[in-house]
């Protein structure tokens, strides 16, 4: 199915529109968060529907799971914002790196969706399949962060594998991980579903597209195992005792659990987004 930029751009214009307006009223991003997700929607859905359909399965998936339990994340978080309001600086980690990526892409095929196949074009491949890393990560990390603080299972240290409280960087569950390799095959599903309808593949590369699938997966888990890895060596954790809630910065009354002080939470997922989608786009090279 090929349509004109002219078309894409008016309609990642208009759905941008309503998209980022409806989810400033609904809290789940603040002014500045609904401007920023408005330009980073219009560059995703006037390249190709594909991408855009991607950004939206992370963001609407990913605000839906922030409202779930709550009153339990309230407890447990001491960041905790109604309706998980993101602001300017969570949307362009979360999609800054892609958003690159995606006009990169576009500008080399002209603007129009092409197959995963390095026979074609390695480039092409590369930048695609990076665009599928990043948001399999930030999916993954997202899914696993808020289903796995609801397991009652007791988190444990990534690097040590120790018990540790519930919302100290770097705890991981069984659920926590699962949930990442569902967040990332979501994310693969989607990719493939839409390129139905928006490109055509040689038969020969065609059944190579369901490898997709799989490869989301594992990005997914990896996205959330590096975000975990990060999170527990160079994120600070710590216990406070006035708060009674697991911290991440430094204090008189705080007691450490893990981590050095040097990134806070948007740098780590910036980090592991960025990893994930050069580990990918190399990988996508290779089995594509």
């Amino acid at each position: 199915m090929e349509t004109s930029p002219q078309f894409m751009l008016i309609f990642a214009v208009f759905v941008s529109s309503l998209i980022a307006f409806r989810s400033y009223k609904r809290k789940s991003l603040n002014l500045s968060g609904g401007v920023a997700g408005f330009l980073v929607m219009t560059i995703h859905f006037a390249a190709g529907f594909r991408y855009g359909a991607v950004l939206l399965v992370f963001f609407l998936t990913s605000s839906k799971l922030t409202k779930v339990g709550e009153d339990k994340k309230r407890r447990v978080d001491v960041e905790f914002k109604e309706g998980g309001q993101r602001n300017w600086i969570q949307v362009l980690c979360n999609s800054g790196i892609a958003s690159v990526l995606v006009v990169i892409a576009s500008t080399l095929t002209g603007w129009q969706d092409k197959c995963l196949d390095s026979k074609q074009s390695e480039i092409v491949t590369a930048l695609i399949g990076g665009i599928i890393g990043h948001y399999a990560c930030c999916n993954g990390d997202t899914w696993s962060s808020e289903l796995g603080v609801l397991s009652d299972a007791q988190p444990r240290l990534i690097t040590t594998l120790k018990p540790v409280k519930k919302g100290t960087n770097g705890g991981v569950t069984k659920a926590g991980l699962l949930a990442a390799v569902a967040a990332g095959a979501t994310v693969g599903v989607t990719f493939l579903v839409f390129g139905l309808f928006t490109v055509r593949c040689a038969s020969n590369v065609t059944l190579k597209q369901l490898l997709v699938i799989p490869v989301s997966a594992v990005a997914g888990l990896c996205g959330s195992l590096i975000d975990s890895v990060l999170g527990a060596t160079i994120q600070f954790s710590g216990f406070c005792s006035v708060r009674n809630k697991v911290v991440g910065k430094p204090g008189p009354t705080v007691k450490k659990i893990s981590g050095v002080d040097i990134l806070d939470n948007n740098g780590v997922n910036f980090v592991s987004i960025l990893l994930t989608s050069f580990l990918t786009s190399i990988a996508s090279v290779y089995i594509f």
